[in-house]
């Protein structure tokens, strides 16, 4: 037995040497790649990332689960632009790709989503999106660097990567996915509108579609917050906690469950009136003036434009809270500003406090290379097997799930389906808790990104990129995606409580006693 453990240890002491030294004598033969970096990366291993931009905030990343090749490369788009991609391929290859998307306008390559892909064995790729850092400048008097944004980093990185992926291992792939949540949700059903053969199954997250009017809203909101926090009618953030709380207070119970989660928003009309100061008030902090309730009310209703048609639905009850600093602190939304300036008008000096209906106007006529990400007809992308696992959290501050709900509605009426038709390829879950891709009250681990945790507590009933696995490969089409909550969202700590979250447009309903965490009071209704 001990000479049979030895040989075993030999036996994988001499495996990693070899894929080490496959690794190290890799050369890539495709058009327009530059390697950088090729290196063996041990399990284990807190990568260094040296030449991230500074705005990415990230200078190093955990390896969790597998040895690895890391091969960083620029690839060249056009004669002015090029993306910035990394190829991560593990000792354990499963036969399946993957690629990451990103966030906002940033140009970050998501290494917490590649490491969490490749510790399942996929190989992994990501881009920094065409440009490096978190600010729109690069944008500026850039057509390429704003086409590579809009769609073209992605695909290429899907291009180049699996030709990378297949030259290293001598074998084809099986099959393709995407992972990625909000600006990488839209770069997501991107690809399923534009490329439908790049990917078999696509998990996006809080998608970021209908990108110009999201940014109109955006900004919309900032300004009817107010800039000038000196103001009287200007919401502080304390207000905002109080208005929060109400709004909670109200609409808690519709669902079965007080519980401080809510299971259908959009089921909830808050009275903001009852926040009105009295006119005996003692203290105006716990109150609303009427120049702060006008604000307030405002903020909760949809965006329309000169003639009366919806532009970007309502903010969402329930999770306005964490839009303060971003949104509502007394500034105009950031990615508004950056977009306008640098994408739109071309002008560092664009003032953001004029945005009015004629900018929103002129974004939707403009839309750069068809940003908006709004293309109804998924035919291609069915037709040829592709499924589309998309989730949305119910306490978004950034992106109202409310316009997830909205696209499954332009969906269905595009390709003239009922629910049960778009179940065929495309399924979307409302994760009630949820904040914005991560966070939040609620059962909101769902398998999107590590969150710690184990990897025996990783099943296709309640990890989304496990889901989307066995529904392209075994047929097995989600019915619920089961999240966890942990005990102070450790989960070194253990389980919280868990919740099924339901297939839209089904919504959740609890029929069960005590406080909704007991998981089979919950039923999914029409």
């Amino acid at each position: 037995m001990l000479l049979l453990c030895c040989l075993l240890t030999l036996a994988g002491v001499s495996y990693a040497q070899s894929f080490a030294e496959q690794c190290q004598s890799f050369r890539p033969s495709i058009p327009n790649v530059q390697v950088n970096v090729l290196e063996f990366v041990p399990k284990g291993t807190n990568l260094s990332l040296p030449y991230n931009d500074a705005s990415c905030n990230q200078n190093w990343q955990s390896v969790y689960g597998t040895d690895f090749c890391r091969v960083a490369m620029d690839v060249r788009t056009s004669n002015t632009s090029n993306i910035i991609l990394e190829a991560w391929l593990p000792t354990n290859w499963n036969g399946r790709f993957l690629s990451t998307g990103n966030g906002g306008l940033a140009g970050c390559i998501q290494y917490a989503d590649i490491a969490y892909a490749n510790m399942y064995n996929f190989a992994v790729v990501g881009a920094n999106n065409g440009h490096n850092g978190t600010s729109g400048r690069p944008f500026l008097n850039s057509p390429g660097v704003v086409e590579d944004f809009a769609y073209r980093s992605i695909h290429t990185g899907v291009v180049v990567g699996k030709q990378l992926t297949e030259q290293f291992y001598s074998s084809p792939i099986n099959h393709s996915y995407y992972l990625g949540c909000s600006t990488g949700g839209r770069q997501g059903m991107k690809s399923a509108q534009m490329f439908p053969e790049d990917f078999d199954g696509i998990v996006a997250g809080a998608p970021a579609f209908d990108f110009n009017h999201l940014t109109d809203w955006s900004g919309w909101l900032s300004l009817i917050a107010g800039t000038d926090n000196t103001s009287a009618s200007f919401i502080t953030r304390n207000l905002w906690t109080i208005i929060n709380n109400e709004v909670i207070r109200q609409c808690d119970s519709i669902d079965g469950a007080v519980d401080g989660i809510l299971e259908d928003p959009d089921l909830c009309q808050p009275k903001l009136e009852t926040l009105l100061c009295s006119p005996d008030a003692t203290n105006a902090s716990a109150c609303l003036n009427s120049g702060q309730y006008d604000r307030a009310v405002k903020l909760f209703e949809p965006l329309y434009n000169a003639s009366g048609t919806l532009i970007y639905p309502r903010l969402q009850p329930g999770g306005h809270p964490g839009a303060y600093p971003l949104i509502f602190g007394g500034q105009i939304f950031q990615y508004t500003v950056d977009w306008f300036r640098y994408a739109v008008y071309k002008d560092p000096s664009w003032d953001p406090t004029t945005l009015d209906q004629a900018d929103f106007t002129y974004l939707d006529k403009l839309d750069p290379y068809n940003i908006s990400t709004w293309n109804g007809d998924l035919s291609p992308f069915a037709s040829r097997g592709g499924k589309i696992l998309t989730y949305h959290g119910l306490q978004d501050p950034i992106i109202t799930s409310e316009n997830s709900g909205r696209y499954y509605s332009h969906l269905s009426s595009t390709m003239r389906l009922p629910p049960s038709g778009i179940d065929e390829f495309y399924r979307y879950f409302r994760i009630s808790g949820l904040s914005h891709c991560s966070g939040g009250p609620g059962a909101f681990d769902v398998g999107q990104r590590y969150l710690g945790r184990p990897a025996d507590v990783s099943t296709p009933t309640n990890n989304v990129l496990q889901a989307i696995v066995s529904w392209v490969e075994d047929g097995q089409a989600p019915e619920y995606i089961e999240g966890i909550k942990w005990v102070n969202n450790n989960a070194s700590q253990g389980v919280a409580f868990k919740r099924r979250h339901c297939r839209y447009p089904r919504r959740n309903v609890y029929t069960g006693t005590g406080n909704g965490t007991d998981e089979n009071g919950w039923q999914c209704v029409f």
